[in-house]
């Protein structure tokens, strides 16, 4: 296993709250109070977060009957009144978990006063034993642990104990930390080895014990993930229409070859895993948990870092199984890949886990919210064929209309998971080691620490990344011997970036990891230069669904096609596009790309010996756009993969 480089198992955070504090690994991730995001893409994403999400989050929760669902435990009227799904609990807990980052990065009065009031309400419904839940337990409703297949207990405490440390590690006052501990408590005695040998249908739990153990030191915590992990695909929980892959109980995780079944249940379960593989040494689950997610990336991931291909199961699809136009690749997906991506990082050092959550943050996470911050895609799709109607802001929708960024859903798990990782973003930026620091994900940053042998180190991140490709690191802080200031160059930049160090020596700079080491003097700087052109990129052939097509990026986005930007009453599917022409700059953070316009007439019969015979094309210069902007100015169509003139 890696080095100790953390050791702070037990200790009190006080780096201003990480959400991922492994006491084992090659990397040490710096908090809220070393790391803080002053602008830019992600600035104005967090701003719009503390101003309206979290409000508007609250506002609906309350709206719809979460929040009371608490008091009816404590006035025993929830067997009758009990609003909302088996699951409707954990996105209270995930709405005060964003609160605690947003009181940690900007002392937020209303986000504080918020978690008081929650927590002293949940406090009140839980049972002397530790147990709570709103949805089983009490009169009316099911047995306790009755239906561990759908009934979503665990991965509620699962999402009350995350909650809890992040309380902990922040400092922020309220009861919710000591309910946690008392859940958590509760999960050991009823689920321990002579207990309960079940597993949740959902898991979650497996990670917050762990961080539970992390932010407590009690090792009892660490042995109750374990033993979830351990049991999980040994046919524990019942056969149900979806199979025992559904909850990835039907192979042990040691033996999976591939990320399987309902996508934000394997993707955290594989962040459970790797924290218990980090903690107890387990270097065999480490490895199984890598080999995983390498053939996901290669056989199973969008382009978009999307993951997801089906919308019966809300579950990967199989190998090479991405359709565009039904890709579901749920924004809770993607925040969990960004977890599970930032666990290997820390416990590797290897950069590519970054490059993959630099690309889903910034077409899967960056996509899901409106710009104002109080609408949301559930899923986000590739293909978009018809223009959907303007949601009603008045009323809660089915999942089935999650193509359209909507107030809120019956199934409202995505804009509480945006919330809490907007919230703790500044905390997935930058890391330390022995050496010096490692700058992951670029963004105007203002970064303060103390190295391993407790030197100084600190510099100021500025750049217009996405849209620019220049990041430059000026020197904030530093002391009298050398330390080594890193900076991942992504994959996508091939040969093309150059670093510059203080000395205004230019070098190229290969994907992966560029560093320099020296004696710094305040003010020195650090400059990378990536490259921003355009480009077409194809998919492998053994996608079925993309044959003929391409798709274009401009360094970690990709764009695509609106039909907001074509003749009236043309729509994206006319799109042809020549990738042998460049794409060259439109302004407003667009693309055009040569191309061409199908005719509208109809042939009578789809099918020739020449597909193109009789199809008339006019030529024409195609707008592209970022993907994570698109139906910003409307409903519209789109499309990512676009077909050929060829």
């Amino acid at each position: 296993m890696p080095a100790d480089l953390t050791a702070d198992a037990g200790t009190r955070d006080d780096t201003g709250g990480r959400p991922v504090v492994p006491s084992i690994g090659r990397l040490r991730p710096l908090g809220l109070r070393e790391v803080r995001i002053t602008g830019g893409f992600w600035g104005h994403r967090q701003s719009v977060n503390a101003a309206a999400t979290l409000e508007h989050n609250l506002s609906w929760e309350r709206r719809v009957g979460w929040i009371d669902n608490f008091a009816a435990v404590v006035e025993g009227r929830v067997g009758r009144d009990r609003r909302g799904r088996e699951f409707s609990d954990s996105d209270v807990y995930k709405l005060i978990e964003g609160m605690a980052w947003e009181v940690a990065r900007t002392g937020d009065e209303f986000a504080a006063a918020s978690i008081d009031e929650l927590s002293k309400v949940i406090e009140r419904a839980q049972e002397p034993d530790g147990y709570l839940s709103t949805a089983f337990g009490h009169d009316g409703q099911g047995g306790r642990y009755s239906d561990l297949e759908w009934g979503h207990e665990l991965y509620c405490y699962g999402h009350l104990i995350q909650a809890g440390v992040a309380l902990l590690r922040t400092g922020v006052d309220g009861p919710l930390a000591d309910v946690a501990i008392r859940a958590a408590d509760h999960i050991c005695a009823t689920f321990g080895p002579d207990g309960n040998q079940g597993v949740c249908g959902h898991p979650v739990i497996e990670m917050a014990l762990v961080e539970l153990y992390r932010a407590t030191g009690e090792r009892r915590y660490l042995d109750q993930a374990k033993l979830f992990v351990d049991r999980r695909g040994h046919g524990t929980l019942a056969d149900v229409e979806f199979g025992r892959a559904y909850f990835q109980d039907d192979v042990p995780i040691r033996a999976t070859e591939v990320f399987h079944g309902h996508a934000v249940r394997a993707l955290y379960l594989a962040s459970g895993a790797v924290d218990v593989a980090v903690e107890t040494g387990d270097d065999e689950l480490l490895a199984a948990i890598e080999r995983q997610w390498a053939a996901t990336v290669a056989r199973r991931t969008y382009v978009t870092g999307g993951m997801g291909a089906r919308h019966m199961d809300e579950a990967f699809g199989d190998d090479f199984v991405l359709p565009p136009d039904r890709a579901y690749s749920e924004t809770c997906a993607a925040v969990a890949s960004v977890q599970l991506s930032w666990r290997l990082l820390l416990a590797t050092g290897d950069v590519r886990y970054a490059d993959l959550a630099e690309r889903t943050l910034y077409n899967v996470v960056a996509t899901s919210p409106a710009d104002d911050g109080r609408s949301f895609f559930y899923v986000n799709t590739l293909h978009r064929r018809r223009v959907g109607a303007l949601p009603a802001t008045d009323r809660h929708h089915p999942r089935a209309e999650s193509s359209i960024r909507a107030p809120w859903f019956d199934v409202s798990c995505c804009p509480n998971n945006l919330a809490r990782t907007f919230a703790s973003l500044a905390a997935y930026l930058v890391t330390s080691d022995d050496d010096g620091l490692q700058v992951h994900q670029y963004a105007d940053a203002e970064v303060s620490t103390r190295l391993a042998d407790d030197r100084p180190a600190g510099f100021e991140m500025r750049t217009g990344y996405p849209d620019d490709g220049a990041v430059v690191l000026r020197v904030t802080e530093t002391s009298a011997r050398p330390w080594t200031l890193s900076v991942r160059v992504p994959a996508w930049a091939g040969d093309g970036a150059v670093l510059v160090g203080p000395d205004g020596t230019r070098r190229p700079a290969r994907p992966g990891v560029a560093s320099v080491t020296s004696a710094f003097a305040v003010g020195d700087e650090v400059r990378l230069e990536l490259p921003m052109q355009p480009r077409w990129v194809r998919a492998d052939p053994r996608i079925d669904a993309l044959r003929g097509t391409v798709a274009a990026e401009r360094g970690p986005l990709v764009l695509c096609a609106e039909s907001t930007d074509l003749p009236a009453g043309r729509d994206v599917d006319a799109v042809r596009v020549d990738p042998s022409a460049p794409i060259s700059p439109g302004g407003d953070g667009a693309s055009l790309a040569a191309g061409a316009l199908v005719s509208d007439d109809d042939r009578g019969w789809p099918y020739a010996p020449d597909a193109d015979a009789g199809t008339a094309t006019t030529p024409a210069r195609i707008r592209l756009v970022p993907y994570h902007s698109w139906a910003s100015r409307g409903p519209s169509t789109m499309r990512v993969w676009l077909p050929t003139t060829e």
